[in-house]
């Protein structure tokens, strides 16, 4: 049962380890405000963590998060204490929305990311961009899904491909439709036993129908087509995992309006690799790369060599990056302050006490 979560033996020897062969072994599936339902092998636990979990965490990365693998003691009919958080493989996140340098995780342990982007309306390469980004800096391998080709042309269809594939190279594109049953055999192939798989998206772009598509049940609610916009209302509300009867493990995730990066410099570098590599031949050190005479960059976007959409894209990117360090780094020092505040301030009261 665990290794159809999942489960290995890095793990498992990890709990022998650290002490934790008295305590069972679960997996988040679902999280809401620091409660959680985790499934283990003797089935799911509505679970908290214990005080010492709780208060001894630095930030927010110290609590699970869905996909987490948890130890865990059972207390009463389906309810659980979580003991310890295992170690993550990998942490797919994007910065919190408006809360300058702070991070949101969206999904732990996990081996691929499907990008879901509906191609009739919700189609943009900026976009596609972005999401590589957040897969490459957590080291999870990213494959488009681009869903809903029923509703344009073939031939429009080609040239949206051409254009994705003419700035994103090396990454497997999948053309759906769950209506014509087109694209979801490839898409099958790809999944798994044991493996964990995220739907990263905005909303209504089809990942809840293509979860049902791919189990063959109907797992998730999906909501019914706007004519006024023409795609799916948003459905899911809250991030969950799901364990496939043909083997394994989907996290849906709510619909990300913002998808904002944070300190993801080797996401950076995979994802415009080319403007990287051009980068280093510059013959200016400290060259911007934006107006340069001689700049390599500057001449490989005049030659067609790089395409200026996407180098526009990068600069974004990269501002946004610079923009979260920087707030991260103002925070910490404000947290820094008040902890010393707060502790000079217990100590005033120690010494007047006394």
């Amino acid at each position: 049962m665990l290794e159809e979560l999942g489960y290995t033996t890095e793990l498992e020897d990890y709990r022998v380890k650290n002490n934790l062969s008295n305590f069972n072994v679960a997996r988040v599936i679902t999280e809401h405000k620091e409660r959680y339902v985790v499934k283990s092998e003797a089935g799911d636990f509505e679970a908290e963590l214990i005080g010492n979990l709780r208060y001894s965490a630095q930030d927010r990365s110290d609590f699970p998060a869905v996909g987490d693998w948890v130890a865990i003691s059972e207390y009463d009919t389906n309810k659980a204490l979580i003991h310890h958080v295992f170690p993550r493989t990998s942490i797919i996140e994007r910065q919190a929305v408006d809360k300058h340098g702070e991070k949101q995780f969206i999904a732990t342990n996990i081996d691929i990311g499907f990008i879901v982007q509906a191609i009739n309306r919700d189609f943009n390469v900026n976009r596609l961009e972005r999401y590589l980004t957040i897969c490459n800096a957590s080291k999870v391998t990213p494959i488009i899904v681009l869903t809903k080709i029923d509703l344009v042309s073939e031939t429009e269809l080609v040239s949206i491909l051409e254009s994705v594939s003419k700035r994103i190279q090396n990454v497997n594109i999948i053309p759906v439709s769950n209506e014509k049953n087109v694209g979801l055999d490839a898409l099958k192939s790809i999944i798994k036993k044991g493996n964990t798989y995220c739907l990263l998206g905005s909303s209504g772009v089809g990942k809840s129908t293509l979860i049902n598509s791919i189990s063959g049940k109907n797992l998730m609610k999906t909501g019914e087509i706007s004519e006024s916009i023409d795609r799916g209302k948003h459905v899911t509300t809250h991030r969950e995992l799901i364990v496939l009867e043909g083997g394994g493990i989907i996290i849906d995730n709510p619909g990300m309006r913002e998808v904002g990066i944070t300190e993801s410099s080797n996401g950076l570098e995979v994802t415009f690799e080319t403007i990287f590599e051009l980068a280093t031949q510059c013959r200016f050190s400290d060259c911007t790369h934006i107006h340069e005479k001689g700049c390599a960059i500057v001449e490989a976007i005049e030659f067609g060599e790089i395409d200026e959409d996407s180098y526009d894209n990068y600069i974004r990117l990269e501002k946004e990056k610079q923009f979260f360090e920087s707030s991260a780094q103002d925070k910490k020092k404000k947290d820094k302050n008040l902890g010393k505040l707060i502790k000079s301030a217990k100590n005033v009261k120690r010494h007047n006490k006394y």
